[in-house]
């Protein structure tokens, strides 16, 4: 589908959780999305797990064969903090999209039960909760405290300035997931992110690039001392140690850097998308249509919701 529009401006928000402290975190997320629009982006991209923090630093008190006391209370309290979706909370992320007319993405941890899935959750101007995406696929430490999402979320909604989709942080090695999306002509690509390292943002080039899209990424800035007590983080060796340093940025179809990447503070970063960049770069390679060679490669996808128990009448 075409974009309507061929310009839009877009916003990515560096900034940090108020970790395990839900509202707190909404309220923070309500705030950066006036900002950005006041700015005047109206595609807002938020970092991975914003709300209600990415626990990075957190061991849970593991080791192979054992658990510990204080880490069943750690876990406990991050689920407690988790949103359902949809819930109380989406409702007033909604509002504030709908304040601002901005389509909106933010990473947030998702209740469903007893298990915390790591999400994308996409708002439309009118303040629709348009989608979601969990992450497929949690890294090392991560599978201990989420679960694993299933190919029923691997959504692309469309808006006036293209498609948007979102995958979230070490998916973005996944080579297949990649091109899964890539045959939903996904045009605005959301990368939330918890990686803070050098090396992030060659990776989102080469998104870019392979994608022919526009690519958005945003990482949290946040220190020890922004935790609780109630929980152990061990990196850090004092209060006012940087734990995610930042590094979001947004790059153009040709893998052109737009904006960023910044470290060392929390920020606001926008750049102003010439959304026919996309089509110039389709001319001459398009790696799931005229680049793609199905005659020796094909992939499968499987979009069905997997559930544990199927009910049947």
């Amino acid at each position: 589908m075409p974009a309507a529009q061929t310009k839009v401006r877009a916003a990515v928000v560096q900034a940090g959780a108020v970790p395990f402290d839900t509202e707190a975190c909404v309220d923070k997320a309500v705030r950066l999305i006036a900002e950005a629009s006041a700015l005047g982006a109206k595609v807002i991209l938020f970092p991975e797990a914003f709300i209600p923090g990415y626990p990075k630093g957190l061991n849970y008190g593991l080791v192979v064969g054992a658990r510990d006391p204080a880490g069943r209370e750690e876990f406990r309290l991050y689920l407690e903090a988790a949103i359902e979706v949809p819930g109380a909370q989406t409702q007033r992320l909604g509002e504030a999209a709908a304040a601002h007319g901005a389509h909106v993405v933010i990473g947030v941890i998702e209740r469903d039960g007893g298990t915390c899935h790591c999400t994308a959750l996409f708002f439309g101007p009118d303040g629709t909760l348009l989608g979601k995406h969990r992450k497929l696929m949690p890294t090392v430490m991560e599978r201990v405290i989420w679960g694993f999402g299933d190919g029923s979320t691997l959504t692309v909604v469309d808006s006036p300035y293209g498609r948007i989709g979102s995958v979230i942080c070490w998916e973005n090695y996944m080579p297949m997931l990649r091109m899964a999306m890539y045959a939903k002509n996904v045009q605005l690509y959301c990368a939330p992110t918890a990686d803070d390292r050098d090396t992030w943002i060659a990776s989102m080039q080469h998104v870019a690039l392979e994608g022919r899209c526009f690519v958005l990424t945003a990482c949290q800035f946040i220190r020890k001392k922004d935790f609780p007590d109630t929980v152990r983080v061990s990196l850090g060796d004092s209060p006012e140690a940087v734990i995610m340093r930042g590094g979001s940025a947004i790059i153009n179809p040709l893998g052109q850097v737009l904006a960023g990447p910044h470290f060392g503070s929390e920020t606001i970063l926008t750049a102003d998308l010439d959304l026919n960049d996309i089509g110039r770069g389709k001319f001459d390679f398009d790696v799931s249509g005229h680049y793609s060679r199905p005659d020796v490669f094909q992939l499968s996808v499987n979009e069905a919701p997997m559930k544990a128990v199927q009910t049947k009448n």
